[in-house]
């Protein structure tokens, strides 16, 4: 639709502009106070009705001017605790150690931006559109309370939008299956019988189990798990010993697990504890097992994915369509995926020109901002043509 487009064009320098503003002003998981604030203001501006969620977030509609179906389009809000790099930005952070290091001040500004637009093209809406300002992506919290607080109710589809420095500015992706894994924490703890370090014999040594539990773990990827379902078991953090002449009594370390299947994750969790038990269990001495869940793999359903891939191609060219890899990283946008249809986009952010290939949560890490436009537009148009199905 050509009207969206040149209203997104209409709306791209306020829209470079917003985002900078929280470029500057980052906030971490539930502490968006100030960002809901702002998209509020916007809000009262444009007279679409919306409600805060608890503690920060928002939840806005636009009825249209038919009735129809609900549509609700995801941006996530919080930054990162990130130490700001790029010096030579006039907008960078001036919070110290906080930083929108993964691109979510520009998810806001392009959810906003395609509300604007939207609100402009109401009285030709068959349905509703929902938008959610979601606070708390990056500790996976926010999209559950966001679920909790009434954000899928009603809802027919959801469809969401991440900035993607791996892919080049001007391009983007919406793959059918597979998106983003499951991304769950666990943590061991083994208990021994410290003693002098003389005397190992008298002595039951923990930091032998943590070392043997490290280096044999990955067996759960290479013989416990099908080698064509991904599976990452990383051990991020060891903490062992007091003194260097004295046999640890206790160790811990705390991992993550990555994959895409539920079954293969329960498969994962039950091998953990085996090892734990056991490698403890072979040196003399005990292991406690924990195994939290974080967010759910994020597997976009078929016609979306096909509807947001016609949109890129349509609106941005053949071109620009591209078919991303999937990610082991995680995504909370899953909790919504959970309770309705969607799908979830990747708009490319990466241009060598303007130095913005960094990785994401990188303290150099920042985006294209032509990019925004890609990202703003896409929001609308998928919410339009969804509708008018």
């Amino acid at each position: 639709m050509n009207q969206l487009k040149a209203l997104i064009q209409k709306y791209k320098a306020d829209m470079i502009d917003f985002r900078r503003d929280l470029h500057q002003h980052p906030e971490l998981q539930f502490e968006e106070f100030r960002t809901t604030e702002k998209v509020a203001q916007v809000l009262d501006q444009l007279d679409i009705p919306y409600r805060k969620t608890e503690p920060t977030g928002l939840i806005a509609e636009l009825k249209g001017g038919q009735p129809g179906k609900t549509v609700a389009l995801r941006a996530d809000m919080d930054a990162l605790p990130v130490q700001e790099l790029n010096e030579e930005l006039t907008y960078k952070s001036l919070e110290d150690g906080k930083m929108h290091a993964c691109g979510h001040d520009a998810h806001t500004a392009m959810l906003l931006t395609a509300a604007k637009a939207l609100k402009e093209v109401q009285a030709e809406l068959k349905g509703t559109v929902r938008f959610i300002f979601q606070p708390s992506e990056e500790n996976a919290q926010g999209a559950k309370a966001m679920v909790a607080q009434g954000a899928v109710e009603g809802v027919d589809d959801v469809f969401g939008i991440h900035i993607w420095s791996q892919l080049p500015s001007g391009t983007a992706s919406c793959v059918v299956g597979s998106s983003f894994a499951s991304a769950d924490i666990f943590s061991v703890d083994f208990k021994g019988q410290g003693g002098h370090g003389a005397m190992p014999d008298a002595c039951v040594d923990a930091a032998v189990m943590v070392s043997s539990f490290v280096m044999n773990v990955q067996a759960v990827v290479s013989r416990e798990t099908n080698p064509l379902d991904p599976v990452v078991v990383t051990v991020g953090k060891m903490a062992v010993g007091t003194r260097f002449n004295v046999i640890a009594e206790n160790a811990r370390l705390e991992g993550t697990v990555r994959c895409f299947s539920l079954a293969t994750r329960d498969r994962v969790e039950q091998a953990l504890k085996r090892f734990g038990e056991q490698t403890a269990a072979m040196y003399g001495g005990t292991a406690t097992v924990q195994y939290e869940y974080g967010t759910l793999p994020v597997i976009n359903d078929e016609a979306p994915a096909l509807l947001a891939q016609k949109i890129i191609s349509e609106s941005f060219g053949e071109g620009a369509l591209v078919q991303a890899e999937p990610t082991t990283g995680g995504e909370d946008f899953s909790y919504y995926t959970e309770k309705t249809s969607g799908c979830f986009a990747l708009v490319g952010c990466g241009n060598p020109e303007k130095d913005t290939e960094w990785a994401h949560h990188h303290g150099r890490f920042n985006v294209d901002e032509d990019a925004m436009e890609v990202g703003a537009e896409l929001y609308a148009r998928y919410a339009f043509e969804y509708l008018q199905q």
